[in-house]
């Protein structure tokens, strides 16, 4: 979502980083393109001055403009008020997530416009109450509007593996939220997610319906879903929703897209209530908690490794993963492993999104992109292998010309992407052998050089060790 104003905010920085010394003329050279990128990015106005004053105060000081390294010193300014715009404070990470410190049920109130992804967060927020917190979770839709809108949360709550409220036709929202309580009580749930109706846009009936729903409710978290892709019309809706009905947080949905990321940067300043989860793609584990300094990091192209190591965790396999390094320890690694190893990373989401959190990695983009690694490709390479035998994963060397053009036919692969393929995991069970013998040292001295496309450099234009 922060591509765009990334690339051109790292464009500054590298200017300043060669001035060596800066001058306070250098200085608001730089914060006056910043401006720029800010406003691009559709952030709001008022945000943008408040963030450029703050940074100029910071910056022109004699302590920075004096210090060994001005041009760091600027960039830490820089991400410290990013940090602010975006909810966090000093000593504060700023992740918020969800606040169930109440009697149980605890009610949660979902409200926003129609197609924002407001009935599909709330199944992601159930799966996550429920895998998570190991929370008794209820999905009850109070959407009497939209057809079909009760049977879709009724569905979701089935794929998710929670309970939802029986839907009982002709009843109205106020009807359906004190029925979805009441069960909530006597079956001791944990957590009753109330998801109401959306508009095309905000009007008088929405807002009451809302606000009698919240009376009658009391929910201890009401939270605004809102589509990042809508720019600024995200946060007008926010903040006609606090105005009226008043939110505890925001959720943003479809931040994996290509918006400019303004209104997240907006949305706290402008509203007062914290952005407190990210929706990143379709699945419906696909939800994350909203990190302040995280997202500043990664728009400042300083990675957020944090975020990659805990999506790992939650994905990977453990026991598998280990079984896995003891194969690969004595040698015994083959296709079957290497089918493994995609499915695994494949879990974690697009390699897009996996190499945008590590440090550096937007310098190294054209590279990465020339280098074709897309989802597509790792869905290809588990058909090729798929189309094999077993005895064939187990030991590629057998594969010969007719065998690669009965995979190819078998996968819907070409004869070249078989070799390609096979090519690669010759490579990769080569380098396996490399680091064995050299050990820790040679794991990070030839690993990761052997792990980059042929021909690609660190950032910087440094080589891999």
């Amino acid at each position: 979502m922060f591509e765009a104003l990334s690339s051109k905010l790292n464009g500054v920085f590298d200017r300043l980083r060669r001035r060596g010394a800066l001058s306070e003329a250098d200085v608001n050279e730089a914060l006056r393109e910043v401006r720029v990128a800010l406003l691009e990015a559709d952030v709001a106005l008022p945000v943008v001055k408040d963030l450029t004053t703050k940074v100029r105060e910071r910056a022109v000081g004699v302590e920075v403009l004096k210090s060994v390294s001005p041009a760091q010193q600027v960039i830490k300014i820089v991400n410290d008020a990013l940090v602010e715009a975006l909810g966090g404070g000093e000593g504060d990470s700023g992740a918020r997530g969800l606040d169930l410190n109440a009697p149980s049920p605890v009610p949660i109130l979902m409200v926003g416009l129609q197609g924002s992804g407001k009935t599909t967060t709330s199944g992601k927020i159930a799966l996550r109450l429920k895998n998570r917190e190991k929370k008794k979770v209820l999905l009850a839709s109070l959407d009497v509007h939209r057809p079909a809108a009760q049977l879709q949360l009724e569905t979701l709550a089935k794929q998710v593996g929670v309970a939802s409220l029986p839907i009982v036709a002709g009843e109205t929202p106020l009807q359906i939220a004190a029925r979805a309580m009441d069960l909530g009580r006597r079956e001791l749930f944990d957590v009753v997610v109330l998801d109401t109706a959306g508009r095309l846009a905000i009007d008088e009936a929405l807002m009451d319906e809302v606000a009698q729903v919240k009376a009658a409710t009391r929910p201890h978290e009401t939270l605004l879903v809102v589509d990042a892709m809508t720019g600024q019309d995200a946060v007008n809706t926010a903040r006609a929703f606090q105005d009226k009905v008043g939110v505890s947080g925001i959720v943003m949905t479809r931040i994996d897209g290509d918006a400019r990321g303004g209104a997240a940067l907006s949305m706290r300043a402008v509203t007062g209530a914290p952005i407190k989860l990210l929706g990143a793609g379709e699945k419906l584990d696909a939800l994350e908690d909203f990190h302040p300094d995280r997202i500043a990091g990664r728009i400042l192209g300083m990675g957020d490794i944090v975020s990659l190591v805990e999506r790992a965790a939650e994905t990977i396999d453990q026991a598998e993963a280990e079984k896995m390094a003891a194969r690969m320890q004595k040698g015994q690694f083959n296709l079957e492993d290497y089918a493994n190893q995609l499915k695994q990373i494949g879990k974690m989401g697009s390699l897009s999104g996996i190499l945008g959190m590590l440090p550096g990695i937007g310098k190294m983009k054209q590279q990465i992109e020339g280098a074709n690694l897309d989802q597509t490709i790792l869905k290809r390479q588990a058909a090729i292998i798929g189309s094999m035998t077993p005895k064939e994963r187990r030991a590629p060397d057998i594969i010969k010309a007719s065998r690669k053009r009965r995979i190819a036919a078998g996968s819907g692969a070409t004869v070249q992407e078989v070799n390609r393929l096979l090519k690669q995991f010759d490579e990769m069970s080569a380098m396996m052998k490399r680091m064995n013998k050299l050990g820790q040292k040679g794991l990070m001295r030839g690993g990761l050089g052997a792990l980059l496309p042929k021909g690609m450099n660190l950032p910087g234009g440094r080589k891999p060790f």
